[in-house]
């Protein structure tokens, strides 16, 4: 995973560049940015460009627009906000393509800014149309990919572009190789996997693909219930997913085979109905009782999990342990939190899978306590799973 960088850019003065930025912020229903921490983190690429007189071009999504042009979703909040933070004038385009855009294009200086409009107006950037991805080129000399959330699909953007400019990864990518890749192909020893989350479905490559790389696997959450159901266990109404069954007990057989540790919970917090105002009771792991679901991992799994997690020095983690969302549900995530805490100020390398985890992390008040925290869910699961990642795949080799 050895990818050029800008960097590896030997001229940027006076070049054209086009970087597809991760810009799809959170707004409010009057169309007020509510966390600006996507735009933030493609600063340093920006910056780094401008400082050495590229014309840099902005892209990125924002929402699910459908290939429709829906006000609601204009990235025009974010030409706003991009401007105060780097202290400096943004121009907006009206759309991403078309004559008015070249000729915008055409007029910019040394070290001037522009935003194209939400690239999913057009329904061809998802369908990665040829002749769409060829437009987008034809602003620039260079293409620069800062996108993680966004590289595991094919898009225009993301991976048609790239067949037509020389492409290189902007900075929040090259981190996330750098600690994905290495946790993936060279982890310091022990590492320990956590994984968690409701569904196995969503991660069942993930645990086949980290069986045969980790010294310990922990699994919580409601994808814990399916691996009971599969050893016989009684779950009562927690949640199963009864198809995966047949699956679940081959990753076991595996974990057996390879003689790795496959730490499974303890006991539960269960309740009686999913709601935060349900009657809850903390049970041994084989007597949930009937009509009562799991909703987290009880105390003695949040020590047991800690204990396997303490002398790691590589730990990745993906997927939270229980109803993390609501309070009463929380303590084992939470606990577990500060369990990878701990252990990376004691040296562990620790890397925080997007989505879930990430949030979990935040609310935990643990974020800067983590080595990494990846900038894209659905992307750092494909790459758990050892998948070839499109966005990532058609940047050049170093």
């Amino acid at each position: 995973m050895t990818k050029k960088t800008v960097r590896d850019i030997i001229e940027l003065a006076g070049k054209r560049v086009f970087v597809r930025c991760d810009f799809n912020v959170p707004l409010d229903d009057k169309q007020n940015i509510t966390s600006d921490k996507r735009i933030a983190a493609s600063l340093p690429t920006i910056k780094y460009l401008l400082e050495r007189g590229a014309r840099v071009i902005l892209a990125s999504h924002l929402g699910r627009p459908k290939g429709e042009v829906k006000k609601e979703f204009s990235l025009a909040p974010v030409e706003k906000r991009l401007a105060e933070l780097l202290g400096k004038p943004v121009k907006m385009t009206a759309d991403c393509i078309g004559p008015e855009v070249k000729a915008a294009v055409a007029a910019m200086q040394d070290g001037d800014v522009i935003l194209l409009e939400n690239l999913r107006f057009h329904k061809e950037e998802e369908k990665n149309d040829p002749a769409f991805a060829k437009e987008l080129a034809s602003l620039a000399d260079i293409y620069v990919s800062d996108a993680f959330g966004t590289v595991h699909r094919a898009h225009a953007s993301t991976e048609g572009i790239a067949h037509d400019l020389p492409a290189y990864a902007g900075f929040l990518i090259e981190k996330e190789l750098k600690f994905l890749g290495e946790a993936l192909s060279d982890p310091k020893r022990p590492f320990v996997a956590i994984i968690g989350g409701a569904k196995v479905s969503g991660k069942l490559e993930v645990l086949k693909n980290l069986l045969k790389i980790v010294d310990k696997l922990i699994v919580g959450g409601g994808m814990a219930y399916t691996f009971f159901k599969a050893r016989g266990v009684d779950v009562g109404n927690s949640l199963v997913e009864l198809e995966l069954i047949p699956d679940a007990k081959e990753i076991l057989k595996t974990a057996i085979d390879l003689e790795k540790p496959f730490l499974l919970p303890l006991d539960h917090v269960v309740a009686d109905k999913f709601a935060e105002d349900a009657n809850i009771q903390i049970v041994p792991r084989t007597t949930i009782p009937s009509g009562w679901q799991g909703m987290d991992i009880g105390p003695d799994t949040v020590t047991k999990f800690s204990n396997a997690i303490k002398d790691a020095k590589t730990i990745v983690w993906n997927g939270p342990m229980g109803v993390f969302e609501l309070d009463k549900f929380a303590k084992g995530t939470l606990g577990i939190a500060q369990a990878v805490a701990d252990a990376t100020a004691n040296g562990a390398i620790s890397v925080i899978g997007g989505g879930d985890s990430a949030t979990a992390v935040k609310k935990a008040g643990l974020a800067d306590k983590m080595s990494f925290i990846s900038t894209g869910g659905g992307a750092s699961l494909e790459f758990l799973e050892g998948k070839v990642l499109p966005g990532i795949a058609v940047l050049q080799d170093k």
